[in-house]
């Protein structure tokens, strides 16, 4: 297929790349991540699965994750982002679909992992494609775009998977996942039908370009050789906000609906309809930071998100009266995928859109450690305590050194 023809539009094909990003992201982190926590309560009861084991599934998954991710920005080099995200979508949709027949830990166990295998190859080649079709001042517009396709996941999981379980009982997480996989391989066959690898494939120039002289300035300043990016100190630095990261939203995405339901005394509907309050939340994390990163630069961005992040988790620790739950719901859902909006722009702007793949790749790794860490450490502290408020406690405590750690970043040297 030649897809070098000029196409036309009443706005520019970018948009229509983050709105297709958008469902991926739904596909691939919403449905093959998040659900999980939904899903938890009633597999754990089912397959009879202890804390340690709920932590391990987790981390399971991030091993996945972790793996894909290492790799995928060479396996992109070879096959383009668009063929990529099919293959790994399509790897997610189909492992979801085989977890609805688990019966024990371990069929759980590498189940998850391998849709952690395509989540992670899916979501970081998606988040690479806002560097090739975005300039600077609109990375952020458009990496956050995408990003609200997790809320919309999430906001769909806390009603549906409740009334799944109503329906059919104890085994209504069956037909959840059935259910929830299905429509991920539908959205592979959407992305591989609408995606495209750079703006030329279609005889267009990144969004923000506005003539053809700023185009060829542009062109020249992002085409520049950047240093070694497993070389590079600003990478590492990213790496490290990154991971902390990883390691606290985790706890509290994997946990919450648990903690709600075995600590706080919630039916399983109503932390569900607390759930859904985190992700009709966030549906305006990812475009409302983007935008204020792309004002006000990443580092404003980073601080005032994990301000947000460390706040929640200092909420929902001290077992404080119901209001202060509703205060975490709302601080940890307000800015919840703010980070991965802001990250993936800034990785763009320090090394360019002809590395964006392979950094973003490298960085999600790091970022993946502290995902697979995360829920591990936190599972077997509330075993050993029989509650997740250390576990919430030690969370709080890495948001406030990843505070420290965005104060230290330098500006990018390029103005791309």
């Amino acid at each position: 297929m030649n897809d070098s023809k000029v196409i036309r539009f009443p706005f520019h094909y970018a948009w229509i790349i983050a709105i297709t990003g958008t469902f991926c992201i739904i596909a691939c982190l919403g449905f093959g991540r998040f659900a999980l926590g939904m899903l938890l309560p009633s597999m754990a009861k089912t397959l009879e699965l202890t804390y340690s084991q709920m932590g391990f599934v987790s981390t399971g998954n991030f091993i996945g994750y972790l793996i894909s991710v290492f790799f995928s920005g060479m396996i992109v080099s070879k096959l383009g982002q668009r063929i990529f995200i099919f293959f790994s979508l399509l790897t997610v949709g189909l492992s979801m679909v085989m977890l609805s027949f688990s019966n024990n830990f371990l069929y759980l166990l590498i189940l998850y992992w391998i849709t952690g295998l395509g989540s992670g190859g899916a979501n970081v080649s998606m988040m690479s494609l806002v560097s090739s079709w975005f300039t600077r001042r609109n990375r952020g517009k458009g990496a956050g775009l995408m990003t609200i396709g997790s809320g919309f996941a999430i906001v769909f999981s806390g009603i549906f998977i409740p009334y799944i379980n109503q329906l059919k009982g104890s085994e209504g997480w069956r037909f959840s996942w059935f259910f929830l996989g299905s429509i991920v391989i539908l959205i592979a066959l959407l992305c591989l039908t609408i995606l495209r690898n750079k703006p030329s494939d279609l005889g267009l120039a990144p969004l923000g370009i506005e003539n053809e002289k700023n185009a060829e300035n542009i062109s020249t300043q992002e085409n520049k050789p950047v240093e070694n990016i497993y070389k590079s100190k600003i990478i590492y630095h990213l790496g490290a906000i990154y991971f902390l990261f990883g390691y606290t939203y985790v706890i509290y995405a994997t946990f919450i609906v648990t903690t709600l339901v075995k600590e706080r005394g919630f039916s399983e509907s109503l932390a569900g309809n607390f759930w859904s309050w985190v992700g009709l939340l966030s549906l305006f994390s990812g475009p409302v930071f983007g935008i204020i990163s792309d004002k006000f630069g990443r580092k404003a961005g980073f601080i005032i998100v994990f301000t947000f992040q460390c706040l929640s988790y200092l909420l929902v620790a001290s077992k404080l009266p119901g209001i202060f739950l509703y205060l975490s719901i709302f601080c940890y859902g307000f800015v919840a995928w703010s980070i991965p909006t802001i990250m993936a722009a800034a990785v763009g702007d320090y090394v360019g859109h002809q590395n964006a793949a392979k950094a973003f790749g490298f960085i999600t790794f790091i970022f993946g450690l502290g995902q697979i860490i995360g829920p591990a450490i936190a599972g077997v502290m509330a075993q050993k305590t029989g509650s997740f408020s250390s576990s919430y406690y030690m969370a709080a405590s890495f948001a406030g050194l990843a505070i420290l750690l965005s104060m230290l970043l330098k500006k990018p040297k390029t103005a791309v």
